[in-house]
């Protein structure tokens, strides 16, 4: 899984507006290895702008230090309890969207089940059974935390995983 000679890159991305968790992995001869994990957080009690501006800066600086050859993002669920929390995910993976577009980078969108049923066998997995597929995955001691970099690394794996299936099939 190369393209032009270097290996593939994803930044996978699980989207908040305070926390948002990043993940950017590299599929080398022994399959995928993490480059970079964090978050970029923004001020709780600044106003929605500057928020999203602070995410948008975070998520680009990330895309410039580690350019990936794809952006892997959780989509928004389709029915929320909370209205409100869906409404400003949906802005927080604007600005994700956004940064990818200003790098160049394509996006692909995965619904958190898949990601879910890929590392773990069901769509219904905890947060906890995410973080321990993440820590099998890599061989980590302990999970990543906090878990929103855990959720991105697992965005990233799904990515990288349905990107070899279809390498296999065609």
């Amino acid at each position: 899984m190369a393209t032009s000679g270097h290996p593939l890159r994803v930044l996978g991305v699980d989207p908040g507006l305070h926390t948002t968790g990043y993940g950017v992995l590299e599929w080398r001869a022994g399959g995928p290895v993490i480059c970079e994990a964090g978050v970029v957080r923004s001020r709780a009690h600044a106003a929605l702008e500057t928020r999203l501006a602070e995410i948008y800066a975070g998520v680009l600086d990330v895309l410039q230090s580690f350019p990936p050859q794809a952006v892997a993002v959780e989509e928004l669920y389709s029915h929320y309890e909370r209205p409100r929390t869906a409404i400003l995910m949906g802005h927080a993976r604007g600005v994700i969207c956004l940064a990818a577009a200003t790098a160049h980078v394509p996006v692909r969108h995965y619904a958190a089940t898949q990601v879910k049923r890929l590392l773990t066998g069901s769509g219904r997995a905890s947060k906890s059974q995410i973080q321990q597929a993440v820590c099998r995955e890599f061989a980590l001691a302990a999970p990543p935390e906090p878990p929103d970099v855990a959720d991105a690394l697992a965005i990233a794996l799904c990515h990288f995983f349905l990107e070899r299936q279809k390498a296999i099939v065609t």
